[in-house]
């Protein structure tokens, strides 16, 4: 058996997230089913770089998954295709080292939250329409204070099964422009429901509503209360993920 790293990318709005869940439709879940059939009826877990929560996009996700010897790459790929929903779609596959790990293997993860201020029907459920003015030069300041190894505890979904909730960010920024608006961050992990709750505290700051300060209080504070509430799940991609291959 060989193991292969599988590049792909997902409309998440309608699946409750990548991974498994009794009682509703999933990403993994979808792929796991469709490598059944492939395989004539043998089960093939998949392996993904990490969870997206219900409604969240990817523009790019992996998964590890060991099967025979592919022939002929381009042809798996091509059958993937035809036979995947029209919300996922793959990219490319490699065969990679037997050790290399989707998840605990990933170097930095980036995510981009969309959001638009001009009603746009082309967007819908893809970007949070937001209409009311923000103040993004103060955003940015905020954003500039995730910057580093921190707790981040207060932009953490409670009662996770993580063992720490430390995450460096080495980048996280607001882009505005004629066409589009949007918030990136990367780091070298994230925590459940970290950039959404990010994000609307954020958008808190460009509605005045806090400042730097506040920002500052809030990590320090490591109480999901104290931040703001989490922004809808539609706007967030899982934009980029980094590997040494």
């Amino acid at each position: 058996m060989q193991r292969y790293f599988f590049e792909i990318a997902y409309n998440g709005s309608s699946f409750h997230g990548w991974q498994r869940q009794p009682n509703a439709t999933s990403v993994q879940e979808v792929i796991e089913d469709t490598f059944f059939k492939l395989q004539s009826g043998k089960e093939v877990p998949i392996v993904g770089c990490g969870r997206t929560d219900a409604g969240v996009h990817a523009k790019k996700y992996f998964f590890h998954v060991e099967l025979p010897e592919i022939a002929n790459i381009g042809h798996l790929i091509f059958k993937l295709n035809r036979m995947f929903p029209k919300d996922i779609v793959v990219y490319n596959i490699q065969s990679v080292k037997a050790d290399l790990h989707a998840r605990f293997d990933a170097k930095k993860r980036t995510y981009r939250y969309f959001i638009h201020q001009q009603k746009n029907p082309f967007k819908d459920g893809l970007s949070l329409y937001y209409p009311t003015e923000l103040n993004f030069e103060a955003m940015n300041s905020a954003a500039n204070l995730l910057l580093g190894t921190k707790d981040f505890s207060s932009f953490s979904k409670l009662h996770t099964d993580v063992k720490t909730n430390i995450c460096t960010v080495s980048h996280a920024s607001w882009f505005v422009s004629e066409n589009e608006t949007y918030f990136e961050i990367t780091a070298d992990r994230f925590l459940r429901n970290m950039v959404r709750a990010i994000v609307g505290t954020l958008i808190d700051v460009g509605l005045g509503k806090l400042n730097i300060d506040d920002v500052l209080s809030i990590l320090a504070a490591k109480d999901r209360q104290e931040a703001s509430l989490s922004v809808p799940a539609h706007g967030l991609y899982l934009w980029n993920i980094e590997y040494d291959f």
